[in-house]
């Protein structure tokens, strides 16, 4: 049975959805005023494996990732200024213009991640109504005030009612202590509460009409509009960042219970942080690398561009809630483990059955399911599938033997754990990420002028390419047929 990590409940507990075989499953997705970055890249091939593996169970998910195009300030506070705005600003474009071309360019790196597209994808823009009607429910609740044309959250009441910061562990003392010197709290009764509506200044070019004011819909109020406009006022799932958990999930929890009087999601999953140093990676600490940096090898912390699948394989190889510490030599390590797996499954759909099998390959589906099961342990399917390369390699090289049904079992297990449910491309191509016929035509040049040098007995020049092709990483093996090389 699957068991999942409520970050709620701070406990692994059994997945049991509310309305089976259906899922509902929201993701908080990017806000979209820059490049997609590696930080952005972990949530969303963390929740594409869920996706995939609930999938695979047989659930239908219906799964919701959002598009933030407006709300989101600067500093993720109440104050300053619409970070699409001030992206649009300084460019002079049109907001919508922002955000289409960096929506565009986020799915073309999901594509390149092999990230699957959510069941649904809102724009907070598109869901304003949505958004209006939500506040209003919770101002007819007593649990939000009006001022100067803005609504905000009432925490100190909601807190009497129900207990704000049950996600984050954080008590209201604590909150205090981290917001009283903020700038621009005037408005509100307690520089805890937080924006539900905020009133346009004249400069401001996103606003629209409400009851309240001419004014934008706060950060925290689309997830909680858009994710029971499409999943009900119940559902499975809710996952993001580690960085999310508060504020904005937080307010998220207030914000459902305040409108409806009771929680709105049953697990919440929260990935951890990709880390450069030891410090979070992310755009408000000026040290992300974006995903067309790694794809183009265009940074200074990058000794050689990666593709999609090597990003994808470095993030998989570490549990979901673990820290991931970030470095080039890291993703050259896992280039490389891509590329051992890669050459692994192509020898495994080459090889050919026998009448007995003298190779261990029994169990593997078995460890794989409990691995997934043991909350996406992905690192392990990884190391299980790693070890089942062993008597590929054993098979392929004439040292053993596997029978047709235990071959049909082996194929299986990993077109359906490395391909259909971890979402790794096993091709020459997707490992390398550049043009693999010129690349595997340019290595065979090189060993046939090799073998033609060994013919001629011209042992210096046979021997300065193999030492050559060998300090890059390629192993050479000598056959009867002339030669192998794997890298």
């Amino acid at each position: 049975m699957l068991h999942l990590y409520n970050t709620l409940a701070r406990a692994k507990q059994p997945f049991q959805p509310l309305n089976a075989p259906h899922v509902g499953l929201y993701v908080c997705g990017p806000t979209v005023y820059g490049d997609a970055h590696l930080g952005h890249a972990r949530p969303a091939i963390t929740f594409d494996v869920l996706f995939r593996y609930l999938t695979y169970l047989g659930y239908k998910v219906r799964y919701v990732r959002n598009i933030t195009d407006v709300g989101h300030l600067e500093h993720d506070a109440d104050e300053g200024e619409d970070k699409v705005q001030k992206k649009a600003r300084l460019e002079q474009l049109e907001p919508m213009e922002v955000v289409q071309y960096y929506v565009n360019r986020y799915h073309r790196d999901m594509e390149q991640l092999g990230v699957l597209p959510p069941s649904i994808e809102p724009h907070a823009s598109g869901h304003i109504i949505e958004q209006i009607a939500f506040i209003q429910h919770i101002l007819d609740r007593g649990y939000a005030y009006i001022e100067n044309g803005s609504v905000y959250f009432d925490v100190d009441k909601y807190n009497r009612d129900y207990r704000y910061g049950k996600l984050s562990g954080r008590n209201l003392e604590d909150i205090v202590t981290e917001t009283r010197e903020l700038d621009g709290q005037a408005e509100k009764h307690h520089s805890y509460d937080f924006a539900l509506w905020k009133k346009a200044s004249p400069e401001h070019i996103m606003h629209w009409s409400s009851p309240w004011s001419e004014g934008f819909p706060g950060w925290h109020i689309e997830c909680s509009a858009m994710g029971t406009k499409y999943l009900g006022e119940q559902f499975d799932i809710h996952g993001g960042g580690m960085d999310l958990m508060f504020p904005h999930h937080e307010a998220e929890i207030a914000q459902s219970c305040a409108a409806l009087g009771h929680d709105t999601v049953r697990y919440w999953m929260h990935n951890n942080m990709i880390t450069i140093n030891g410090k979070k990676m992310g755009k408000s600490y000026n040290n992300f690398i974006t995903l067309e940096q790694f794809f183009a090898g265009d940074h200074p912390l990058l000794s050689k561009p990666f593709s999609g699948m090597v990003i994808r394989f470095f993030i998989l190889m570490a549990h979901y809630r673990s820290t991931v510490d970030f470095s080039s030599e890291a993703l050259e390590a896992a280039e490389k483990g891509l590329q051992r797996m890669t050459e692994a499954y192509s020898r495994l759909m080459l090889l050919k059955p026998a009448d007995t099998t003298t190779v261990a390959v029994s169990g593997l589906r078995q460890r794989c399911a409990d691995a997934m099961d043991d909350d996406l342990t992905t690192q392990v399917v990884i190391s299980e599938l790693f070890e089942s390369a062993k008597a590929i390699n054993t098979v392929h090289d004439g040292k053993g033997s596997i029978s047709a049904d235990d071959l049909h079992e082996l194929q299986d297990v990993w077109k359906t754990y490395a391909i259909d449910i971890l979402g790794l491309q096993l091709s020459d191509e997707a490992a390398t990420g550049g043009n693999i016929e010129a690349y595997k035509g340019a290595v065979d040049l090189l060993l046939n002028i090799r073998l033609e040098a060994k013919r001629n007995k011209q042992w210096d020049v046979s021997d300065h390419i193999r030492n050559c092709l060998t300090a890059l990483g390629f192993t050479i093996k000598d056959s009867k047929d002339g030669f192998e090389w794997s890298l």
